[in-house]
């Protein structure tokens, strides 16, 4: 039996129908497709670059400006704070000048009284003055209630400025101060050192320092602020006082203000102080030493007194070998 071959056909439908598709296709896209109108070209404007460099300054004005409240704001904040310290200052130095004319002016009138029978005291006669030296003579060399003496011609003021007496006892150096002053109505001259030797007046340096009303009220002014450096020990005063002012024909009352003393030994003290205090013919020093102690220490616990005993031992007994009295006052208030 024989085998009928096919012909192959030069092109199938199937081809056609793959093709017409296509065309199809292509022409449905075309009909979908939007084609826009080609871009306008774009113009520069020629301001741009000024328009930028406008903005960015206004940035940075805008910027520094905040800055500059936020700093003025603060510094609004510390000038009204510091007002306000300022006002509390002034009225607290305000009540501290005021209780002190206060004191003062208890004090000062506290002592005229005393003042005006020490002034007949220091004025006299020659028969009183003899009754008064033999009065002297006579006395027991431990009887120290007596009082202190006022007939000196010049007066020193030797005063501890130490924290612990300018903090607590102040107003009550001032007022002893005022009424050691009002015990003696007039003097030929007055000088005012603290423990140290250094002088309240640096221009009287070395020099009396006159007596006059007026000047005594500059030295209570003065003396309600000074706060000189102190080591707590009337020593450095003491002997710098009498090494200056030491003069055979001049009486001079030493008045030592003070809470404690700090040095190293009584006894070499009192023996030094006795080598450049030398007496008359009469056997009476030339500078008489007074000492008015204040209980500062006193208010401390026991095992800090120390310093406190040992000023009323060492004044106690440099007044008694150098002509003076020591008084010990039983409040610094």
């Amino acid at each position: 039996m024989s085998i009928r071959r096919r012909d192959n056909e030069p092109i199938s439908i199937a081809f056609l129908d793959v093709i017409t598709c296509g065309f199809g296709a292509i022409i449905l896209l075309l009909m979908i497709a939007k084609f826009d109108d080609p871009p306008a070209e774009e113009i520069e404007d020629p301001r741009a670059a000024q328009i930028s460099n406008m903005q960015r300054d206004l940035f940075h004005l805008r910027r520094d400006a905040k800055a500059a409240e936020q700093d003025q704001a603060s510094k609004q904040t510390q000038l009204a704070a510091l007002e306000n310290e300022n006002e509390k200052f002034r009225r607290t130095l305000a009540v501290l000048r005021a209780n002190e004319k206060d004191k003062i002016g208890r004090a000062t009138r506290n002592a005229i009284t005393a003042g005006k029978l020490k002034t007949a005291q220091q004025e006299l006669t020659e028969e009183m003055r003899r009754l008064y030296a033999q009065r002297d003579r006579k006395k027991n060399s431990n009887d120290l209630i007596g009082g202190i003496p006022v007939d000196s011609e010049y007066i020193i003021f030797i005063i501890d400025t130490s924290g612990s007496m300018f903090r607590y006892a102040w107003p009550k150096v001032v007022d002893q101060i005022v009424q050691t002053l009002e015990v003696y109505p007039r003097v030929k001259g007055i000088q005012i050192l603290n423990d140290m030797g250094s002088y309240m007046f640096t221009s009287y340096s070395g020099q009396w320092i006159p007596d006059t009303p007026a000047r005594r009220r500059v030295v209570i002014d003065r003396l309600l602020t000074w706060n000189a450096f102190s080591n707590s020990s009337p020593v450095e005063g003491i002997m710098a006082a009498i090494r200056t002012f030491y003069a055979p024909d001049k009486k001079i009352s030493l008045f030592v203000y003070g809470d404690e003393f700090t040095g190293r030994s009584i006894r070499e003290v009192v023996d030094f102080v006795g080598t450049l205090n030398r007496t008359d013919a009469s056997g009476n020093p030339r500078v008489r030493i007074h000492a008015i102690g204040f209980p500062v220490q006193a208010a401390n616990p026991p095992h800090l007194q120390i310093t406190g005993m040992r000023f009323a031992s060492l004044m106690r007994e440099l007044t008694r070998r150098n002509g003076g009295t020591f008084v010990g006052l039983n409040q610094f208030r």
